[in-house]
């Protein structure tokens, strides 16, 4: 393998690792290292008309939601495809979803496929906008 495939090949792993980031700081509860994930300037949007942006809102956010409706709760997310826009700027396809207490798979009515726009700053991939839309039961 050259150099190039080299590190092509480690790019694509590196920018197929960060959903994993996501779900370890989900299953932890954990919302400061939620936020580690994203750029300071990110963009959430999530169905429902939720619209959160900035690190701290993305913060803000999740520490509610882990003290309410996604107490307890885990997270899924498998890599669909990844593309590069550049050396700094990559987007990823995901399928996924919430998982409720005692859940291995993802109900049907809680998948979701997502885009995720990444960001390369100081050599780490960060999120800078995040969206999912539901995939429904169908």
């Amino acid at each position: 393998m050259s150099n190039a495939t080299a590190t092509i090949t480690d790019e694509v792993t590196a920018v197929r690792e960060v959903p994993g980031r996501v779900v370890a700081a989900w299953a932890g509860n954990d919302a400061d290292a939620f936020a580690q994930v994203f750029t300071g300037d990110a963009t959430m949007i999530l169905p429902g008309d939720v619209f959160v942006s900035g690190r701290q809102g993305i913060r803000a956010f999740m520490a509610a939601a882990y003290s309410g409706p996604y107490k307890g709760t885990r997270v899924a997310g498998d890599p669909v495809s990844a593309k590069f826009l550049g050396e700094d700027a990559a987007v990823l396809v995901t399928r996924g979803g919430i998982l409720l207490p005692g859940e291995t798979e993802v109900a049907p009515e809680r998948a979701v496929r997502a885009t995720w726009v990444l960001a390369r700053q100081d050599g780490q991939w960060l999120i800078t906008a995040y969206q999912n839309t539901p995939i429904g039961s169908a």
